[in-house]
C-alpha cells in the first residue's frame, strides 16, 4: 500500500464532509489558488471534451477564483438556482494513487453525490481525477477533473454537487 493512501483518503473524505456541511471557507482552503476545476461535456456516447478552451464544459474554472465567486454568490443569496441550497451527501470509493514526475500525486476515485431539494432526491455519479501537492501534513488540490456518467441533468449542476 502506498504510504500516502490513508492520508489521501482522509483528505478526500474531509473535502466531502466540508462540502456537505457547507463549510465553504474550509472547503476553498483545500484548493491551491491556481487549481483548475473541470467537468467536461460528453461529445458522444463514449467521448467527452478534453480541452476546456476548445470544447464545451459543464463547469470550468481556470483557477480557484471561479469557486470563490460561486461561494460569494451563494452567501449573498443572489444565486436563485441555489436557493434554497440542497442537502448533499458525497460518497467516495475506489481511491487509487499514482506519483507524477512533478512530485504531485494523481488520485483517481469513483464518486456519487446524493442531493435533496424541494421534496425530491436525485444523484450525480462518475469518477474524479485529482492532482494533489503536499502542503504541510495535508494536501492541496491543484486540479479536479470530474466526469459525470449520468450527465442528463434535470436540475442545476454546481460545484457542490461534485
Amino acid at each position: 500500500m502506498n504510504p500516502n493512501q490513508q492520508s489521501v483518503e482522509q483528505f478526500l473524505y474531509r473535502m466531502a464532509e466540508l462540502c456537505d456541511s457547507q463549510a465553504w471557507d474550509e472547503y476553498l482552503a483545500l484548493f491551491d489558488e491556481h487549481s483548475e476545476f473541470h467537468v467536461p461535456q460528453w461529445e458522444s456516447e463514449h467521448s467527452y471534451t478534453t480541452d476546456p478552451k476548445r470544447g464545451m464544459s459543464l463547469i470550468y474554472y481556470a483557477n480557484r477564483s471561479g469557486l470563490e465567486d460561486r461561494v460569494f454568490r451563494l452567501r449573498t443569496g443572489r444565486s436563485a438556482a441555489s436557493t434554497p441550497m440542497p442537502r448533499t451527501l458525497h460518497q467516495i470509493t475506489n481511491v487509487r494513487l499514482a506519483e507524477r514526475d512533478d512530485g504531485q500525486l494523481e488520485v483517481k476515485a469513483n464518486r456519487a453525490t446524493f442531493h435533496y431539494r424541494f421534496g425530491a432526491s436525485d444523484h450525480f455519479y462518475g469518477h474524479a481525477t485529482y492532482r494533489l501537492r503536499a502542503a504541510g501534513d495535508s494536501w492541496k488540490i491543484t486540479r479536479k477533473h470530474v466526469v459525470l456518467l449520468n450527465d442528463t441533468i434535470n436540475s442545476v449542476l454546481d460545484f457542490y454537487h461534485l
